[in-house]
């Protein structure tokens, strides 16, 4: 047996140790890159919606910040519109969730996945679109303060809790419509140019002499609660069949021309007055039809 002298123990034993952790070093956290997690995904365990409300639209200055325009990505350019109003698109919706949750969006601010929030390539940031899933007619209210997606053909990337909302976070896309929503300095709000008010929102009250509170329409002009406007008639004429499963108030669709193209309204009414659209407007958002908006239209 080899005979080891005791002035040489310490020496080796540290030769050991060193040895040891060369060859089988600690695993670490790899910070090279913005985000820890490869694969994005959803929260664990299962994320209760029930409480979670649409984004709130209001007026929100102007800002430069997130809206250069043309800017590029992975080699490819895109341009940021010059104004939000009137924009109506169909596509595909993705979502984005634990990966990119607490980093920066576009326009500085935090990335919650909880949240009401999107990303989309060309709406001017900070704004806010309604999103209806054309598959189930679910819609959110959400607040686009991102840019993206920019993979393939998508149109619009919601936070994993709206794309919850909407029914689709497990499959990943859906067939989508994203109507802008647009709200001057007075607080009047525009969803795809039209007049809007979106469930819940406070109305401040508006004081006018010697008219009734609820004045009736113009010559020819009539109050419907109007349920979806689609660019495309099959999921018109779908919601159409609903409603009159629905109500026993007429349903009607209705086909107009905008500058932003053609679109088929589904409209409930008419109704003779604002009274009585408000609370038809009330009973079908209960029965399921999303965020159905009281407006004045052709009778």
């Amino acid at each position: 047996m080899l005979q080891v002298p005791k002035h040489w123990l310490p020496g080796l034993i540290t030769l050991v140790l060193v040895s040891g952790c060369a060859s089988t070093p600690a695993p670490e956290t790899d910070h090279s890159s913005r985000y820890t997690i490869k694969q994005d995904r959803g929260p664990s365990g299962d994320y209760d919606i029930s409480g979670l409300t649409d984004a709130v639209p209001r007026y929100e200055e102007p800002r430069r910040a997130g809206n250069k325009s043309p800017y590029t990505v992975w080699g490819k350019s895109y341009r940021v519109i010059d104004s939000n109003d009137g924009y109506v698109a169909r596509g595909t919706a993705s979502w984005y969730g634990e990966k990119f949750h607490g980093h920066k969006t576009s326009n500085g601010e935090t990335f919650d996945m909880y949240a009401m929030s999107a990303a989309h390539k060309s709406l001017r940031i900070p704004g806010y679109a309604r999103v209806t899933n054309l598959d189930n007619g679910r819609s959110v209210i959400v607040r686009v303060n991102d840019r993206g997606p920019f993979h393939g053909d998508r149109l619009i990337d919601l936070s994993y809790a709206a794309a919850k909302k909407l029914d689709y976070h497990a499959r990943g896309t859906a067939r989508v419509e994203v109507a802008a929503i647009t709200v001057r300095p007075d607080g009047a709000m525009f969803l795809a140019g039209e007049p809007f008010e979106p469930t819940g929102k406070v109305q401040a009250p508006v004081q006018v002499a010697s008219e009734p509170a609820s004045a009736p329409a113009a010559s020819g002009q009539a109050l419907f609660v109007q349920l979806g406007a689609f660019s495309s008639r099959d999921p018109a004429e779908a919601l159409l069949a609903r409603a009159r499963k629905a109500t026993e108030t007429p349903a009607r669709l209705r086909e107009v021309s905008t500058g932003s193209g053609r679109f088929h309204r589904v409209q409930v009414g008419p109704f003779p007055n604002e009274d009585e659209a408000r609370y038809a407007r009330n009973l079908l958002e209960s029965r399921g039809f999303g965020q159905p908006i009281v407006l004045t239209d052709s009778h």
